[in-house]
C-alpha cells in the first residue's frame, strides 16, 4: 500500500491550491479515504472525508464551505480542493485510507500547505 500525496505549497490568504493523493498497491475504491492534517504544536484533526462512492462527505467545521473532498476511482486518486485559505489553514496535508471499521491504517507522507502574506 502506498498513498503519496502532493500539491502544497505557498499560497497567499485568499488564495487556492489543489491537493492530490495517489494511491496504489491496494483495491482503491473499496476504501473510504480521508485528509488529515496537523500544524506545528497541535494534534492531528480530520479534515475531510469520502466514503466508497464519494457521496456523503464530511468536512471540519472551519473547512466547510471552502474545501471539497473528491475521488476518481477509475484513477486511484483522492483530491482536496482547498479556496480561501486562512493562515490557520497552514499545515501538514496528509492522506490516509480508512477501514471498514472507521480507522485508519495508512498514511502518505504529507504535503505542506503554507497560507501566508
Amino acid at each position: 500500500v502506498q498513498l503519496v500525496e502532493s500539491g502544497g505549497g505557498l499560497v497567499q490568504p485568499g488564495g487556492s491550491l489543489r491537493l492530490s493523493c495517489a494511491a496504489s498497491g491496494f483495491t482503491f475504491s473499496r476504501y473510504a479515504m480521508r485528509w488529515y492534517r496537523q500544524a506545528p504544536g497541535k494534534e492531528r484533526e480530520l479534515v475531510a472525508h469520502i466514503p466508497t462512492g464519494g457521496g456523503g462527505t464530511y468536512y471540519l467545521g472551519s473547512v466547510k464551505g471552502r474545501f471539497t473532498i473528491s475521488r476518481d476511482n477509475a484513477k486511484n486518486m483522492v483530491y482536496l480542493q482547498m479556496n480561501s485559505l486562512k493562515p490557520e489553514d497552514t499545515a501538514l496535508y496528509y492522506c490516509a485510507r480508512i477501514t471498514s471499521l472507521g480507522t485508519h491504517d495508512y498514511w502518505g507522507q504529507g504535503t505542506q500547505v503554507t497560507v501566508s502574506s
